[in-house]
């Protein structure tokens, strides 16, 4: 999964619980971006997925 299909899910969850979502380009590190989720947030970096990690970050931002 790329990092972008990843941002579409997770906005789609967002859209449907009702819950703010913003993706921060600037706030990251080279090609890594900031993801708010609700009060949460956590850092993406660019680029193909594993699917440990993208487990990892819905763990992060408490996506089922």
């Amino acid at each position: 999964m790329t990092r972008e299909a990843l941002i579409r899910e997770l906005r789609k969850w967002a859209r449907r619980n009702g819950v703010h979502f913003e993706v921060i380009e600037d706030r990251g590190k080279g090609s890594h971006c900031r993801v708010e989720l609700g009060s949460r947030n956590t850092i993406i970096k660019s680029g193909e997925l594993r699917p440990g990690y993208v487990a990892l970050i819905k763990r992060q931002l408490g996506v089922d």
